[in-house]
């Protein structure tokens, strides 16, 4: 896991606080707090996400990933199921700190009582819900 930011040179405090919390980078960042395993898959962010095409979704969680706020974790090969992702998306350990030092964490268990109470999932949604995830994130 990562342990520092990979922020740009010369990219100060108040500017990664900026550039994490636009809107849809910060809205990512919340599906990530509110999943069960806050280790989300790229259907289910976009399935929280309709409003913003999957293609916009992609680029902001590889902005996220570029800064060190968020990680890709790949499930190991042998743990893997056909039908399944394989791939998920959660915080670093950096970009938690981050967070938690800015208080952009003080809503995680709302959130997350808030995403149990959505009765509308897709039946895809909830059969990725159930997955197998990695255990080391």
């Amino acid at each position: 896991m990562s342990t520092e930011l990979g922020t740009a040179e010369g990219t100060d405090t108040r500017e990664l606080v900026h550039f994490v919390t636009q809107q849809t980078r910060f809205t990512l960042v919340n599906n990530i707090l509110q999943h069960p395993e806050q280790l989300p898959s790229m259907y289910e962010l976009e399935a929280l996400n309709p409003s913003v095409s999957d293609a916009t979704v992609y680029k902001h969680i590889q902005k996220l990933i570029d800064a060190g706020i968020v990680e890709e974790v790949a499930l190991d090969d042998d743990r893997r199921r056909q039908g399944y992702p394989w791939k998920f998306y959660g915080l670093t350990e950096a970009g938690r700190a981050f967070l938690e030092e800015h208080n952009l964490l003080a809503a995680e268990e709302t959130l997350q009582r808030i995403y149990e109470t959505i009765s509308d999932k897709p039946e895809k949604m909830i059969k990725y819900e159930d997955a197998p995830r990695p255990t080391d994130a």
